[in-house]
């Protein structure tokens, strides 16, 4: 009996009979076919797992943020700063900071309400007893402020500027200062001074010889002294004078130093008034010690006055301190000065121009009270919007600016 054995079919049988497994043994055979397949794969397999996980990070990094902050609607303090928090007559707020809120609320998605307070320091008083979750206007972060409440990430760099008049140099009234100015009263008191000595000299030389200058020592003494001082101002009649050698030597010195000095003395006076007519009484903060400043009552203004030891006036608004500069009554205005340039353009274009400086540099932040969660989250969301295109169009519809 015969048995029969499995056929071995040959590699052409194999091939009509099963294709599939034909191109699985030549690509066995060539595994080079498959390679950049197998790479191209992994490479979109580990792309759309990265972007996958990068997105749930982020969400996750979002909930976070907005899990920093309580579950109910924020009570956000804010203050009248033009044009960084204005409100109109319905009561509808806008400005830099208030637009800057909006955005970081949007990004967070955060619910609030805004609250109006009189001043700075009624705002950070109350954010730091914990009445609003955060402030939002002008605020200048200080070290003195950084002990109660906690300051965001600054959002705008600024600077203080002078305000002052546009016709603010009265004539008589520089004439009066400029005599009253220790230069002036210095140089009055050496011509004063060397007219007395010159007719001391000539009361000396001439008293045994000259019978105008002769007779009791307060008579001759107040005669010479009354000659120096003709001769000085050129008004001398010339009915007496030196006759001796030396008193005539004198009297000659003296009057051609007397021309030159009362000369110069003249010019000087004449050209410290032309300039200050031309440029005006305060050029720089070099000039505040000697003029009449003003500031926003509870600014950080007034700690760099004091600190420079400068006297001023404080004001309740700063259209107030405007009008008193408008009024005369006060040589300069010294405050923030975006805040300074924006009150001056919209109510007192044609009494009040700012100086074309500013120092003391300063910056802007939110105020928090201490310890907030939540701080984090408004820091990241500030530097976000601040690099955002926006924010460069919000600054130029408010302040002009282009950064």
């Amino acid at each position: 009996m015969m048995t029969s054995s499995p056929a071995t079919l040959s590699d052409a049988d194999q091939s009509r009979t099963l294709p599939g497994r034909r191109s699985l043994l030549n690509c066995t055979r060539r595994p080079g076919l498959l390679e950049p397949l197998n790479r191209a794969g992994l490479v979109v397999i580990l792309t759309m797992f990265l972007a996958t996980a990068g997105g749930a990070h982020g969400q996750i990094a979002d909930e976070a943020s907005r899990g920093a902050f309580p579950d109910r609607e924020l009570a956000i303090g804010t203050k009248q700063a033009p044009p960084f928090a204005m409100k109109d007559v319905d009561g509808n707020w806008t400005g830099i900071s208030i637009d800057l809120w909006r955005e970081i609320a949007q990004r967070l998605g955060l619910k609030y309400r805004l609250v109006e307070e009189p001043d700075v320091q009624t705002l950070l008083e109350a954010t730091s007893r914990g009445e609003f979750d955060i402030s939002v206007a002008a605020i200048t972060i200080t070290a003195e402020r950084e002990r109660s409440v906690d300051f965001s990430q600054p959002f705008y760099d600024t600077g203080l500027g002078i305000a002052v008049p546009i016709n603010s140099v009265s004539v008589w009234r520089e004439i009066i200062r400029t005599m009253v100015s220790s230069g002036f009263m210095q140089a009055a008191g050496a011509l004063i001074g060397i007219s007395l000595l010159v007719g001391a000299l000539i009361w000396l030389f001439e008293r045994r010889h000259n019978d105008d200058f002769g007779g009791p020592a307060t008579r001759g003494l107040g005669a010479s002294i009354w000659w120096s001082a003709e001769a000085m101002t050129q008004a001398s009649t010339g009915h007496r004078g030196p006759i001796t050698i030396a008193g005539r030597a004198l009297a000659i010195i003296w009057m051609v130093v007397s021309i030159i000095t009362i000369a110069v003395f003249t010019a000087s006076v004449t050209s410290a008034l032309t300039t200050r007519q031309m440029r005006g009484l305060v050029n720089g903060v070099e000039d505040l010690p000697a003029v009449r400043v003003g500031t926003l009552a509870g600014s950080a203004t007034v700690g760099f006055l004091n600190g420079e030891r400068i006297k001023y006036r404080t004001f309740g608004q700063v259209t107030q301190g405007l009008k008193a500069l408008e009024a005369g009554s006060l040589d300069a205005f010294v405050y923030d000065k975006p805040l300074l340039a924006w009150t001056v353009e919209q109510t007192f274009p044609n009494t009040v121009r700012v100086l074309d400086v500013d120092f003391e540099p300063q910056s802007y932040g939110l105020a928090m009270p201490l310890g907030r969660p939540y701080r984090k989250a408004i820091d990241v969301a500030i530097l976000e919007a601040i690099h955002d295109l926006h924010w460069k169009q919000t600054l130029f519809r408010f302040l002009g600016e282009k950064r």
